[in-house]
């Protein structure tokens, strides 16, 4: 039986803080994931232990310091679109929306629905979109 080399530890510890990272997205291990990724290059290139350690620790605070405050930069900048664009808009019926229930749809998108002047609003009706309080949205006649 054949002992892992150096390079191969390496990767697989770079691809279990990358798998680390998935759920928990801090973008640290990423970052420490990506120096195992070097550090394996550097030990397949035959350099010793502690060549290995000091490239490893160097990329690690290089990422930690420039990398990560842009990947964190990257992920706030890429917010999720807000309800308010919805409001106003019409929207079609696709399960009958009364006062307590219903369903509506909008670009593409199935939300519930609630009549906001106890309206009963059919299958295939248009409806505006006045408010919406959580995932439910209040709608009225266009």
């Amino acid at each position: 039986m054949e002992i892992l080399n150096l390079w191969q530890i390496w990767v697989i510890a770079g691809v279990i803080l990358c798998i680390v990272e998935i759920f928990t997205p801090a973008m640290f291990f990423l970052n420490i994931g990506l120096a195992c990724f070097i550090a394996s290059i550097i030990a397949a290139l035959g350099f010793a232990g502690i060549w290995q350690v000091i490239i490893f620790g160097l990329f690690s605070a290089i990422f930690l310091i420039w990398l990560r405050p842009l990947l964190l930069k990257q992920k706030q900048s890429e917010k999720p679109e807000t309800i308010e664009m919805y409001i106003g808009k019409t929207a079609k019926v696709i399960e009958k929306v009364t006062k307590d229930n219903g369903k509506i749809a909008i670009f593409g998108e199935e939300w519930q629905a609630k009549s906001i002047n106890d309206e009963v609003f059919e299958v295939g009706n248009n409806v505006k979109i006045v408010k919406n309080e959580s995932i439910v949205m209040f709608v009225e006649k266009p």
